[in-house]
């Protein structure tokens, strides 16, 4: 099916993904004698969808619930959430807000923030030398947070950011200077596109409509994903065709973080040799946690502000070009840590722990 001529994607929801991690270990909780439960539930709004969270913990015992909503009701239900014996792990936001000044100690990052997939983008163009950006800001308050992830990332590895040109969305004449590709190009020098468009409305028209014959990155042409379903190394072939065997569809970023989410949370029972929460919980957010996510490189949840460390795939439509982190970029104790915000300049400040009554 389709609307004006454009495919609709099939999108489902990630619960597939973590569905997909409950057939991959339901012989490892076998072996060891645990059983492990997904249960699944819906909300229509945010009031709803914290009583259904608090429903889930008290009634069914949840104790690690991955949540598949919005920022606005991911930083709700995060705060209503009674932190003491729950674990929430985002799947679906990628606000870089929820990882810096309203970072919760409960609430840990599966899907890739904003900051790192910005990280991603921009070492790989400066890796490929292309330093000055042009840059096109649609008018979503999402599309001003990419372009100011893409100032800090540009900062951060050398880039240059030659212009910043807002565009409508829409065809309106009296907006043609703020709508027409080819003016929105013109007129400047520099080595690639970088369009912010949270709603693909206008960015999907840009790759080979620039008045320059240059690159499109961002929100088109090269984008920064958590998954892309051609990754072929490292299992990752397998993994996407287990999916689309489940599914019926192509496995996307989110349902990754849903899958190595759920795989994240029966490894680390697993290793702790526990079913105590506490004790899961303080494995998981342990310097010895490790989870393979098929992506080349052993992965683990920083201690600041709880999210995902993990390789950045930098994909076309149909074809992963490059993976991010790049040797170029290092890192004094782990080169992973050079996307997103590392220690020294994450927002994050969890409140101290409570000292327990001798």
């Amino acid at each position: 099916m389709g609307f004006g001529g454009i495919p609709i994607e099939v999108r489902g929801r990630p619960y597939d993904g973590a569905a997909l991690a409950m057939d991959d270990l339901a012989m490892v909780g076998q072996t060891v004698g645990v059983e492990f439960e997904l249960a699944s539930v819906r909300a229509a709004s945010p009031d709803a969808f914290i009583a259904a969270v608090e429903k889930l913990r008290s009634e069914r015992g949840a104790r690690f619930i991955l949540i598949d909503a919005e920022a606005a009701t991911m930083a709700a239900t995060a705060r209503a959430a009674r932190s003491g014996d729950v674990l929430l792990f985002n799947v679906a936001t990628e606000t870089d807000a929820l990882r810096g000044p309203d970072c919760l100690p409960h609430l840990m990052h599966l899907i890739p923030s904003i900051a790192m997939q910005t990280d991603a983008l921009v070492q790989y163009i400066v890796a490929r030398k292309w330093r000055d950006v042009l840059v096109l800001e649609g008018p979503d308050a999402r599309d001003a947070k990419m372009v100011r992830a893409l100032e800090r990332s540009a900062k951060r590895f050398g880039a240059r950011i030659v212009t910043r040109r807002p565009f409508m969305l829409g065809n309106d004449p009296r907006e043609r200077d703020q709508n027409n590709l080819a003016l929105l190009t013109a007129g400047a020098n520099y080595d690639v596109v970088f369009v912010a468009d949270d709603s693909r409305e206008l960015s999907r028209y840009l790759p080979y409509q620039t008045m320059s014959p240059r690159p499109v990155i961002g929100s088109a042409g090269l984008t920064a994903e958590a998954w892309h379903w051609t990754w072929d190394r490292d299992g990752g072939a397998n993994l996407s065709r287990r999916f689309r065997r489940m599914a019926n569809r192509l496995m996307r970023s989110e349902d990754w973080a849903a899958w190595i989410g759920v795989k994240s949370i029966i490894e680390a029972v697993m290793r702790s040799k526990s079913t105590n929460f506490a004790t899961v919980a303080a494995y998981l957010k342990g310097n010895e946690f490790r989870v393979d996510g098929s992506k080349g490189q052993a992965l683990s949840f920083r201690p600041w502000d709880h999210q995902l460390r993990q390789p950045i795939q930098l994909a076309t439509h149909d074809a992963v070009i490059a993976q991010a982190p790049f040797p170029q970029f290092l890192h004094q104790n782990e080169n992973l840590d050079t996307l997103g915000a590392d220690q020294s300049d994450s927002a994050c400040r969890f409140p101290p722990k409570r000292a327990t009554a001798p």
